[in-house]
């Protein structure tokens, strides 16, 4: 029964991650759309710092009860929104498409009808030579893999260890600590996002996760330097060649370049990947297309964490943390050279800018 819940709750939070941040842009006008869009990621962080503070007082069957909840609001809160707009013109239904539009925006002003001819259409391989289709597709794609590679997950991994090496009263705060910086940092974000622009957060955002893991590493380098020769990692093991108070410094070193790393995710490689997910692929696509960048997310963050302990024992922690500052400078790097502003700007206006009109 667990093993099936797990399942069902697995199926229910991909379907949302694929067509909440959809929903979304397509009901949202261009000066809010950011906003409105980030909102989906701090929902999440907002979920797990709940989840947190739930588990310190809840055993785990009342906290799954208590999850309950969330959904439950949703499912009875959705019946009453209306279909995208965008939607029902490429079903040929004008009248209801006006009806949700004014439900929605109050107004016609400042929308841009699409092209039902050309949006009414089914996704086939051959468009990807296409450069309105090609080009966001690869965007859309490297920004969930860089987001994965960028050492998220490993350094919410060592939260508790590390808090407790620093001498924490109670290392178990680590992961509420952790949830509320996301929290913070991800509404600093969306009250941003439409006036920062996507592109100035997410090179912003990576250049303190390079200097927030090459901390980290350099952390891990120090302490492991005076450690046993073996090739055994244990991260748990005192460092017993270093006097307890330098040893406990260097584990505060380890706490800022952590909380100074979630804090950059959460401005920007946080929620800008899943929000420009929404905003650049042309309507016929967007289903095939943003499939295939969630699946490329979530396959990411199985890998990351499937093979972390393997590449713990081949680079040692030190190499790990350095090798996630190497795919941040990457992250950075595309976002200069091939991420386009969508600040302000249309979803038709989106996709003219990638057909080069």
């Amino acid at each position: 029964m667990l093993l099936g819940g797990r399942l069902l709750t697995g199926l229910a939070c991909g379907v949302a991650s694929l067509v909440a941040p959809i929903y979304i842009s397509e009901i949202s006008y261009p000066a809010v759309r950011g906003l409105l869009g980030s909102c989906v990621q701090l929902m999440v962080v907002i979920g797990i710092l709940l989840a947190y503070l739930a588990g310190r007082v809840l055993e785990w069957r009342w906290l799954a009860v208590l999850g309950c909840v969330p959904p439950s609001f949703m499912l009875l809160l959705m019946c009453c929104m209306p279909e995208t707009p965008r939607f029902l013109l490429t079903q040929h239904k004008r009248q209801e498409a006006m009806a949700a539009l004014q439900f929605l925006w109050g107004s016609e002003q400042g929308w841009e009808e699409p092209c039902v001819e050309s949006e009414h259409q089914v996704f086939q391989l051959a468009l990807l030579r296409h450069p309105g289709i090609y080009k966001p597709f690869l965007i859309g794609i490297s920004l969930m893999a860089f987001q994965q590679l960028s050492g998220i997950n490993a350094i919410m991994f060592y939260a508790e260890t590390i808090f407790e090496e620093a001498k924490f009263k109670d290392s178990s705060l680590a992961s509420v600590i952790m949830g509320t910086i996301q929290v913070l940092f991800t509404a600093v974000a969306a009250l941003i996002m439409d006036k920062a622009g996507r592109r100035l957060l997410l090179a912003l955002s990576g250049v303190v996760m390079v200097f927030s893991t090459s901390a980290f590493g350099t952390y891990f380098k120090l302490t492991q330097d005076g450690s046993n020769n073996s090739s055994h990692v244990d991260l748990l093991a005192p460092v017993s060649t270093e006097p307890v108070d330098t040893s406990v410094g260097l584990a505060w070193l380890a706490v800022g370049s952590m909380c100074l790393f979630i804090a950059g995710f959460a401005v920007g490689w946080g929620p800008i990947p899943w929000l420009l997910m929404s905003e650049i692929f042309p309507l016929h696509v967007k289903g095939v297309a943003t499939g295939v960048c969630v699946l490329t997310n979530w396959l990411m963050a199985f890998l990351v964490t499937k093979e972390f302990n393997n590449l713990m024992e081949v680079l040692r922690p030190y190499g790990v943390f350095w090798l996630a500052s190497a795919f941040c400078i990457f992250g950075v790097l595309f976002t200069l050279f091939w991420v386009p502003e969508t600040k302000g700007k249309t979803l038709e206006q989106i996709t003219a800018h990638f057909e080069g009109r």
